[in-house]
């Protein structure tokens, strides 16, 4: 197969990223002070000031960040979220699991949906014998409402992977939001560990992380050199197939966004410090690939109010932050910094009617009532000035 153009020949394009061996200069950024430590429990307003991307220069808005909340805590690590806007409803969905945020199958995916962003009620929660459950992500695909979950397989005792390659995607799906089907493998998946998925043109794309050849690293975290990302096609969201590689080292989370004309357009969580912007049209089998200039870790694409958002974590000077940036072509500008830290991140968004945003994200800033940090799901609502 055919990767082109040559991105180390094309101008003002970067290669791809070096071994981790060739990098030089950690992610120097600035970010935006929020509040960081304790937070009342439901309410909270931040002011952050936006950057507009060139192509609307003189126009700069900034972005309220209000009506800060704690949406879900049940005493177990809560984790990995993602928002979607269905049949007049909001639906919120992340990985619950009382054993932390390790690979363990003791993990469920909880599915929450809402009329208003405020009120919540539990809709489904499924896990899947002998494997870790987490990752959840939605799909709109063929008038159904899908949520799709990579898995690592932990055998009987529920605990530790078996196979680094024994990955497999999962998916539930619902047509009225009431009857859910029970979880079912997916096909074309095996070997995977499956992320983000977006649908254009009739055909729902995923991104499927996995060994170079199938042949895993000797031990954990070794030579992630050798993870590639591949990108997945379906006609009906179950049954997959190969489309194309579009990053070949150092792979890892991927967060998709399908432009009307066809254009796609991928950031990839890559190395210590930095991440990967491609993009590719129709079919889908070459692809331009620069390099971004920071980790971001969980990473989420959405429009909002005709610009690109890119949420995910960044290291900051204060520690690891969910943060939402700008991304207009390979420039990044952070505008907000969401109330987090330690182990947080993996947003969602939607634009709501009136043209504010929505924003769910986890976090372990907070602590409980017995002093120990808890990790919570968040909400919050983002406004747009002029």
């Amino acid at each position: 197969m055919a990767i082109a153009p040559d991105f180390r020949k094309t101008a003002g394009q970067l290669p791809l990223p070096p071994p981790a061996a060739e990098i030089a200069n950690p992610m120097k950024t600035s970010c935006f002070n929020a509040c960081r430590h304790k937070l009342p429990l439901l309410l909270m307003t931040v002011l952050a000031v936006g950057w507009l991307p060139p192509a609307s220069a003189g126009d700069r808005p900034t972005v309220r960040i209000e009506n800060v909340r704690r949406a879900f805590h049940n005493g177990e690590h809560n984790a990995f979220t993602d928002l979607i806007r269905w049949r007049d409803r909001i639906w919120l969905t992340f990985r619950s699991s009382p054993v932390g945020h390790q690979v363990n199958a003791a993990g469920s995916v909880i599915i929450l949906s809402s009329a208003d962003g405020q009120s919540w009620r539990q809709e489904h929660r499924f896990s899947v014998a002998e494997r870790d459950t987490r990752d959840p992500h939605f799909l709109i695909f063929n008038g159904k409402l899908f949520v799709y979950s990579g898995t690592a397989h932990v055998g009987k005792e529920g605990k530790n992977y078996t196979d680094w390659n024994a990955h497999l995607g999962y998916a539930t799906w619902t047509t009225d939001g009431a009857t859910w089907a029970e979880p079912r493998a997916l096909e074309g998946t095996y070997g995977h560990y499956i992320w983000r998925v977006a649908s254009h043109g009739g055909k729902a794309y995923l991104c499927g992380r996995r060994w170079r050849e199938h042949q895993p690293p000797p031990g954990p975290g070794e030579d992630r050199t050798t993870l590639e990302s591949a990108l997945l096609e379906s006609d009906d969201g179950l049954r997959w197939r190969f489309v194309s590689l579009f990053n070949h080292t150092f792979a890892s989370e991927t967060a998709f966004r399908f432009e009307p004309d066809g254009r796609l357009t991928s950031v990839i969580r890559s190395g210590v410090d930095y991440s990967v912007l491609a993009t590719s049209r129709p079919p889908y089998r070459e692809w331009n690939r620069q390099k971004l200039e920071g980790s971001i870790g969980g990473p989420m694409l959405a429009s909002w109010g005709g610009r690109l958002v890119l949420g995910g974590r960044r290291t900051t000077p204060d520690g690891p932050r969910t943060t939402l940036l700008w991304l207009d072509g390979a420039k990044l500008t952070p505008f907000a910094e969401l109330p987090s830290a330690g182990d947080n991140s993996y947003p969602g968004f939607v634009e709501l009617d009136d043209g504010r945003g929505l924003v769910s994200w986890y976090s372990t800033h907070e602590k409980g009532t017995d002093g120990k940090p808890i990790t919570a799901i968040y909400l919050a609502e983002l406004v747009m000035e002029k």
